[in-house]
């Protein structure tokens, strides 16, 4: 039985992982009392007797805990961002050729973003497969649902006295300095960071990312994008899936989940990239126990919410 430690266990990627393995047989979960959960040498001592450990914390509170580690045999998921683009870590997004071997083998996961997530799944293909080139100046459009933004902007949002501008979509990341953009770059292989505009709206949770791309964009036609999705997510927990809701595409379509579709409507001329997902689910806590499930040898769904007729891959080949 594999022994695993949550260090930020109240947050909300923490939670769910929580939530998730509470109901599994395989698992025993190291617990801290309320007293001690941010007690240095009792999160030290947690961590070195860990199988697993994930670590749902800010940046520079994960790069602590790492620090803190002298185990050995201790796995580390780390959640944040702090390690994402870190040498001598893997990033834990086993669809990628070749991740899932590299996961299976590691002491040290990075999992990845959220929106981010959507963005690679839809682009690091097309840029494989040269329908895409490296040089390409790519925007992004990302709608989340509010509990992207932790436990205090559910609060923000749920509180019975809120702010009317809540209840209509805001835009965020305005900089172009979202800390998602370096990993989208890095893993997809390009020279330019994309154009990104994040949005929260007044929904739970819930993610759709569009990538837009002209004829001038892409070497091949818009089948040959769904020839290269269909070749490459047709099974497993992203898969290509040409699915709406009488011409309409949700972005709450897949809360509770911890699977994604994606998918290219449009024409030769202007097409529209979509990935749909859970931003608690594939985007967070789902991809975190997916990447535990292939440490630990098992389905990569074991204990993660899949759809009727989830067909599993083998994504060491």
């Amino acid at each position: 039985m594999a022994k695993v430690f949550i260090d930020g266990s109240y947050g909300t990627t923490g939670l769910r992982i929580r939530e998730r393995l509470l109901e599994r047989r395989d698992i025993e979960l190291i617990t801290l009392s309320q007293e001690l959960r941010k007690d240095k040498a009792a999160r030290k001592e947690a961590l070195d007797s860990a199988d697993i450990a994930f670590l749902c914390l800010p940046d520079d509170a994960a790069r602590e805990a790492v620090k803190m580690v002298e185990s050995p045999d201790t796995v580390i998921i780390d959640c944040s961002t702090a390690h994402r683009t870190a040498d001598n870590w893997v990033y834990g997004l086993p669809e990628l050729d070749g991740q899932s071997f590299l996961i299976g083998n590691s002491m040290n996961i990075a999992n990845p973003g959220c929106h981010a997530s959507g963005f690679i799944a839809l682009v690091a293909p097309l840029v494989q497969e040269n329908l895409i080139r490296p040089d390409a100046r790519l925007s992004c459009f990302s709608l989340t649902g509010y509990s992207g933004g932790g436990n205090g902007m559910i609060a923000q949002y749920e509180t019975s006295d809120r702010d009317r501008l809540l209840s209509a979509p805001r835009m965020y990341g305005l900089s172009q300095n979202h800390k998602h953009v370096p990993e989208m770059m890095k893993v997809c292989g390009l020279d330019h960071a994309p154009v990104f505009c994040p949005v929260v709206a007044d929904f739970y949770s819930g993610m759709q990312v569009t990538v837009c791309l002209t004829g001038d964009d892409l070497h091949g036609t818009i089948d040959d994008i769904r020839a290269a999705y269909k070749e490459k997510y047709h099974c497993g927990l992203i898969r290509y899936c040409e699915d709406d809701e009488n011409g309409f595409l949700s972005s709450a379509k897949f809360s509770g989940r911890d699977d994604m579709i994606i998918a290219a409507y449009g024409n030769d001329e202007r097409i529209t990239l979509v990935s749909r997902f859970d931003n608690l689910g594939k985007g967070a806590s789902g991809a975190a126990i997916q990447n535990m499930n292939i440490v630990l040898g098992l389905d990569e769904a074991t204990g993660l919410v899949v759809p009727d007729g989830y067909m599993a891959c083998n994504l060491n080949l």
